[in-house]
């Protein structure tokens, strides 16, 4: 069993080795922000979860048995990276294109959700005298 799992904790680390080489390769060659954002959260997503995959199984096969500390932090980044990443796509959208810039969106929608928002302030932010407190 110990070939086995060296070939398969091998294996893993070869594959994140090589994500990791693909995201970094892509995030200098690629000229535009929106689609440099995609080549470092998904390819080095996957090598850094084959990195802890790898550490979980190798303690498995050959430590004191199974740890849960690399899933958990693997779970961890596949929920987070795809969260910051669609922060950062929206705050570029926001940053650089105009509501009339885009294409109409299809369906139902009247404009995109990103530019929904009213710019007008609420009732509650009229401009009160600080004298008169209460009012």
């Amino acid at each position: 069993m110990s070939i086995l799992g060296e070939i398969i904790v091998s294996i893993l680390l070869l594959a994140a080795g090589f994500f990791g080489l693909v995201g970094s390769y892509g995030l200098i060659k690629l000229d535009q922000p929106m689609t440099r954002l995609h080549a470092p959260t998904k390819a080095t997503t996957l090598g850094v979860g084959s990195v802890l995959i790898a550490s979980m199984l190798y303690f498995l096969f050959f430590a004191e048995g199974i740890t849960f500390h690399e899933l958990m932090i693997s779970l961890f980044l596949f929920v987070t990276a795809p969260v910051v990443a669609h922060f950062i796509a929206k705050a570029q959208l926001h940053r650089n294109w105009k509501p009339g810039d885009l294409p109409a969106p299809g369906g139902r929608a009247k404009s995109w959700s990103v530019y929904d928002q009213a710019d007008e302030p609420a009732a509650d932010d009229t401009a009160r005298d600080p004298a008169k407190p209460g009012e």
